[in-house]
């Protein structure tokens, strides 16, 4: 079977090209914008946003963190709501926080937070599970961050990686695989991917679609989408004294692709 190997993108040119964009026209109002950074947390402040006496405003949040204290004046700040600053918030529009990640899109000030939880140029995060790694970048600089510092593979010309993690299920220790594809989940649908353990004539398969990389190691295990293996049957698989655990899991990944005559085949990659 053929294995497609491609180079990684060169994505530096393009996010130093982003970078340099004129900022759009709703960034005018980034002076009031500043005006609605709460002092204490530096997010953006929604109602209700409280004042104190002497007029220094901050978010709900941390209002309840400064045990009622105004973190500037140190008045005490009671139960002022800050009205005009809540009208002024409604009727700004501002750029989507990843505009320099090439995202054109403006939205009204109440919108932007939740465009930027599900925004497609958001980064993506590493998804190793083992050290809890805090890289994030766009697709290029993970890949290239996995295969430096984790373990990532290629086929069909997009790259994968294969989580195995123990965790404990109840009292039970519970051992889980699945594949991360890097990408996100309209075009990790069009692959599928089984993974086989198993020894001493007896096996165990697991056929799914690939985990798009949004998607954490938590969210995954917590779904139960994946290859699920009992401690007793890991360590039958393992052979020997039943003690020390020594699991071989293979798999395979494929594409389905159409023949002139409207037949689907597997396009298939070890």
């Amino acid at each position: 079977m053929d294995v497609d190997c491609v180079s990684l993108p060169a994505a530096a040119a393009a996010a130093a090209a982003a970078a340099t964009r004129p900022w759009p026209k709703a960034a005018a109002n980034g002076g009031v914008h500043e005006l609605l950074e709460c002092p204490v947390c530096t997010n953006s402040m929604f109602p209700p946003i409280h004042q104190c006496q002497n007029g220094h405003t901050l978010c709900s949040t941390c209002k309840a963190r400064v045990h009622n204290r105004c973190p500037t004046c140190r008045q005490e700040l009671g139960d002022i709501r800050c009205l005009a600053l809540e009208k002024v918030a409604e009727s700004l529009e501002l750029p989507c926080k990843y505009y320099s990640l090439g995202c054109p899109e403006i939205f009204p000030y109440y919108s932007k937070i939740k465009h930027e939880a599900q925004c497609s140029l958001r980064p993506y995060n590493c998804p190793y599970a083992g050290s809890e790694c805090a890289a994030a970048g766009d697709i290029p600089y993970l890949v290239s961050h996995l295969r430096d510092d984790h373990k990532v593979f290629h086929c069909f010309g997009r790259y994968c990686c294969l989580h195995f993690e123990a965790f404990q299920l109840g009292m039970a220790p519970i051992y889980m695989a699945f594949l991360h594809f890097m990408g996100d989940e309209n075009e990790a649908k069009n692959y599928s991917y089984s993974l086989e353990v198993g020894a001493n004539g007896r096996n165990m398969v697991w056929e799914g679609t690939p985990r798009s990389v949004r998607d954490s190691h938590r969210k995954v295990r917590d779904s139960h989408d994946v290859l699920i293996i009992q401690r007793n049957m890991a360590l039958f698989f393992s052979g020997g004294n039943r003690k020390e655990l020594k699991l071989r899991i293979t798999g395979w990944i494929w594409k389905e692709q159409q023949t002139p005559d409207g037949a689907c085949i597997p396009n298939l990659c070890s």
